[in-house]
């Protein structure tokens, strides 16, 4: 992850945890299956659970943060600096009521349950139906402060 007034890069992988459960998920398999068919059966599967855990996490933990010169980029989404209004970083408590009780269905939302901050970007086009973005951090401010500067230069 790069963090500096110009551009903004951060990829939200899974925790170590996570990748911890799913070896066990796949040993697991490859136990049950190894008590009730030929080792070698036994063995497949539990590669390809594993391959499988692996693909799934590797996915979801492969989304991208960036702010660059195009605008905010998160994922295959992209929001131009021109249409970026206020910027709000959230701590745990602020990103749980967002995503809750204070949500707004029509809003767009990259949550990561494993990042405890995030990232509140009013869009500012009258055009655009969606009100905010909703983004997931492991550094809100840095996200934040990278927003707000490429805004006032721009």
């Amino acid at each position: 992850m790069t963090v500096s007034a110009a551009e903004y890069r951060e990829t939200l992988h899974v925790p170590m945890g996570w990748w911890v459960v799913g070896t066990v998920f796949a040993v697991a398999v490859w136990w049950v299956l190894f008590v009730a068919v030929t080792w070698e059966l036994a063995l497949v599967a539990g590669i390809g659970a594993w391959a499988l855990v692996a693909v799934a996490l590797w996915r979801y933990g492969s989304v991208r943060v960036v702010v660059d010169d195009a605008g905010l980029q998160v994922g295959r989404a992209r929001l131009p600096h021109r249409y970026i209004g206020a910027v709000t970083a959230l701590d745990e408590a602020s990103s749980r009521a967002l995503a809750g009780v204070d949500a707004d269905a029509r809003a767009f939302l990259l949550l990561r349950g494993y990042c405890r901050g995030a990232v509140k970007v009013v869009v500012d086009d009258d055009m655009d139906p969606v009100p905010y973005w909703f983004v997931s951090s492991r550094r809100p401010d840095a996200l934040a402060r990278c927003l707000t500067a490429r805004t006032m230069q721009d």
